[in-house]
């Protein structure tokens, strides 16, 4: 039997960087994980994170798994991949499938960092092929470059169904419809407003009825639902599409800590209890990341950390001093990712107000989009001389890049990283472009409602292939992506700074400079 000081099982954004702690503190760290490549899901990831500097917010998800691979290789943690744990024992034992063999590991400290698995929800026609997790249409665009279908209807408007929806978009899927039994979008207005704006229709109050097809999906029927979620009879529509994807939630998969005995609870799924460094019932076990509570990216990576950090305590391997310290800093900076609208605390909650007494958008929520009334209300829409930051951020969330990438302080966020941000009023914008790059909900853009005697010019963020180049001509869309007018391109940026997101400027008539959203090239 090999015996380690610490074993991380799972090599995900919890698993790696709760490796990375104790193997700093001088512990000799392994990590098993069943895949055949490290990181989880952050190589999936291709779009930029929320928070701050310190939770690496502007960062595409494929580079902090990088980043995380690089320090853990520094830190001298060992990697066991393709291998997966089948077993924890008293004592602190584990027993690992490696191919043909199973092989036995004792340690001091054990971290479980297993993630969780995708939801799913059964109906007529469910086990055809073309019904997926957007889970996996995500591993199959962004880690083996293949398209999951043609025509795609998405189900479930969390956070998760907005970011592959708009993932899809990027991939050359038509998504022919976003729809959900609840009556509100539940993740980012943000990822919705990015998605809507291209065209796509949400539907919520709406659930699969049936999907259809001889020997894979060729539609999908949907219906209405009442207020407890049953079907309207007379309210079924047939949509044409090859592929359905369910993004309804995420399982923890706790599997592996039941069987060490701790004590568990139903928060969302079976999790165990923990207290706050991450440490279950049990002496020296651990959990960290979606194993204990589903929760974004950025903050299981903090809590892997501090489980780590808790191990190396545990262990002798750092002092209480040390201890103390370092989860300090780790801890306040969770607590800046647990505040706003869509803090746990607040999960199934009705929020109507924003934190600044805003009412909430009722459009965004049921349209998935702002109509232009409700726009005005927010201190990121403004009207001004020349060109001007308009930053369509409406809710509490925990992101301030736009803050930080101005370099003449043209934006404020304030001093939580939840406010909402605003333009600042005697500032002025040299049309440089790096809030409309570094905002990874896509929600700036720059207007100059006066470029021209009877044209304007709305900057955007576009991630598409192939750009447009300047001289394109096509139409522009509104936030509802609706064609609102004809457009040109007259500019596009895209320096290494902006980290594949190019800002491209449309030129359009003055009177759609606050309405114009989107840009797409005519087709002959």
């Amino acid at each position: 039997m090999k015996r380690y000081d610490l074993i991380v099982i799972g090599a995900g954004p919890a698993g790696l960087s709760a490796a990375i702690e104790g193997a700093k503190a001088g512990m000799r760290t392994v990590v098993f994980d069943e895949n055949e490549k490290p990181g989880g899901q952050l190589f999936k990831q291709i779009h930029k994170f929320f928070g701050s500097k310190e939770h690496k917010a502007k960062i595409r998800g494929i580079n902090i798994g990088t980043e995380l691979l690089d320090e853990a290789e520094k830190a001298g943690v060992e990697v066991n991949l393709s291998s997966t744990v089948i077993g924890i024992y008293p004592e602190k034992c584990i027993s690992v499938n490696k191919g043909d063999h199973i092989e036995n590991y004792r340690a001091e400290s054990i971290i479980v960092a297993t993630g969780a698995a995708e939801r799913m929800i059964p109906f007529k026609g469910w086990d055809l092929p073309g019904v997926l997790g957007a889970g996996a249409a995500q591993t199959m665009m962004n880690l083996h470059g293949v398209m999951p279908g043609k025509k795609v209807v998405m189900v479930g408007t969390g956070n998760v169904g907005l970011v592959v929806s708009f993932q899809l978009l990027q991939a050359g899927c038509s998504v022919e419809a976003l729809i959900d039994a609840a009556p509100r979008v539940g993740g980012y207005g943000v990822h919705a407003s990015k998605v809507a704006r291209t065209g796509v229709p949400f539907l919520l109050s709406h659930t699969v009825v049936e999907a259809k097809g001889k020997d894979h999906v060729e539609s999908v029927v949907i219906a209405q639902v009442d207020e407890k979620f049953r079907t309207i009879p007379g309210t079924e529509k047939e949509i044409e599409a090859d592929t359905i994807c369910i993004a309804v939630g995420l399982n923890p998969m706790s599997q592996l800590v039941r069987m060490t005995g701790c004590e568990m609870q139903d928060a969302g799924g079976l999790v165990p209890v923990c207290n706050e460094y991450g440490e279950t019932s049990i002496p020296g076990i651990f959990a960290a990341g979606d194993v204990s509570g589903i929760e974004e990216a950025s903050s299981a990576m903090i809590e892997g950390h501090i489980a780590g950090l808790a191990a190396a305590k545990y262990t002798g391997w750092i002092d209480e001093n040390e201890f103390i310290e370092a989860v300090k800093i780790r801890t306040s900076s969770l607590d800046k990712l647990r505040q706003g609208m869509f803090a746990p605390q607040n999960k199934g909650k009705k929020i109507e107000n924003t934190d600044e007494g805003i009412p909430v958008s009722k459009s965004l929520l049921e349209k998935g989009y702002m109509d232009d009334e409700e726009m005005e209300r927010y201190p990121g829409v403004v009207k001004k001389a020349g060109v001007h930051p308009v930053i369509e951020c409406s809710q509490n969330i925990p992101c301030d890049p736009c803050q930080e990438a101005c370099p003449f302080g043209c934006i404020k966020v304030g001093e939580r990283i939840t406010d909402l941000p605003a333009v600042v009023e005697d500032s002025t914008c040299r049309n440089c472009g790096a809030c409309v790059a570094a905002c990874p909900g896509q929600a700036i853009f720059l207007v100059n409602e006066d470029a021209e005697e009877k044209m304007g010019t709305v900057s955007l963020p576009y991630e598409f292939l192939p750009r447009p180049e300047v001289g394109d001509k096509g139409v522009a869309l509104d936030r509802s992506g609706r064609v609102i007018c004809d457009a040109e391109v007259v500019k596009i940026q895209n320096v290494g700074s902006f980290d594949r997101t190019a800002v491209l400027t449309m030129k359009v008539p003055k009177e759609y400079t606050s309405s114009a959203r989107f840009f797409k090239k005519e087709v002959y």
